[in-house]
């Protein structure tokens, strides 16, 4: 079936702050057809989300289709805001409806989650996914780790998000590669376990030195052979472990799923696999499809 002969019963979106991912659906949920833009929250003003949309998805409408979006374009700057849950609450909070001028469009943006004790918190996106993994794994209980940017560690109890934590640690990634002095040591996109690890079992086991061996990684530079990609993963290393000493109360003892893109998800396995931590892994965009599927359900099945 050709792209222009497709035809929806309804539209997915995961619509981020950088991107926006688009999923013509069948009523069982499987995708029929996708098309993507980098047309993020981040680029666009409040009259030009519903353009955005339908640059992508207009072949796919013929009557009115009702759309589940899920991400950034439900904040304060998005489309429409969708009003925070608060914890404890079900893994699939509230909807509103975003404004169109299009009769052709019936848009439902999901509510994102907040936590205001005993650390203020926010998520968007992400109780997607985790409503995706549960739809999957009925009655599961234990801790979600999502891996990204600002990684999230969301304790889930009887399908309710009890509480979570959020860690900038892909964003430090960034930040001291590319604007610290380690710029001139880190590079490559090659990887080294045993650098990695090194990193690891330093901020595991002693976090308070985190500040000092973070130089160390330049002094290596300057004073061995170390090659850039050994630098890349003992940074890492630094970085991951010194978030899993501060999560250490999500992950003990509990079940874990790790739920993101499959290379940073399986350095997070790994290192909590090295914890003795029963860990699952599971790819995000699967989840996300999953959970804005089981929001159009509910929503289908209360209209």
């Amino acid at each position: 079936m050709s792209e222009t002969q497709i035809k929806a019963d309804w539209i997915a979106v995961d619509w981020g702050t950088s991107n926006l991912r688009t999923y013509a659906m069948s009523r069982s949920g499987t995708v029929l057809a996708q098309a993507s833009s980098p047309k993020g929250m981040s680029s666009l003003g409040p009259d030009d989300f519903e353009p955005a949309l339908l640059e992508l998805i207009e072949p796919w409408l013929t009557r009115t289709t009702t759309v589940i979006a899920c991400g950034m374009v439900g904040s304060r700057q998005g489309w429409v805001e969708a009003p925070y849950a608060s914890t404890p609450c079900p893994v699939l909070p509230n909807s509103v409806t975003a404004p169109c001028s299009d009769p052709r469009l019936k848009v439902r943006v999901i509510s994102g989650v907040q936590q205001t004790h005993p650390n203020p918190d926010v998520m968007r996106g992400e109780e997607t996914q985790i409503a995706g993994f549960l739809s999957m794994n009925k009655d599961w209980d234990g801790v979600v780790c999502l891996p990204g940017t600002h990684t999230k560690w969301v304790h889930i109890s009887a399908n309710e998000i009890i509480s979570f934590r959020t860690f900038m640690t892909g964003e430090m990634f960034t930040l001291l590669s590319q604007n610290s002095v380690l710029k001139h040591s880190v590079g490559g996109a090659g990887w080294d376990d045993e650098a990695f690890n090194t990193g690891l079992e330093q901020s595991m086991g002693r976090p308070e030195s985190f500040a000092a061996n973070l130089f160390s990684i330049r002094a290596a530079d300057l004073l061995t052979d170390q090659t850039p990609h050994q630098a890349r993963a003992r940074l890492s290393g630094l970085l991951i472990g010194a978030e899993l000493a501060a999560s250490k109360p999500y992950w003990l003892g509990q079940n874990v799923c790790v739920l993101g893109a499959d290379g940073l998800s399986k350095i997070y396995t790994d290192a909590l696999t090295a914890q003795a931590v029963p860990v699952t892994q599971t790819d995000g965009t699967r989840m996300t499809l999953a959970g804005l599927t089981a929001a159009y359900t509910n929503i289908k099945e209360t209209s």
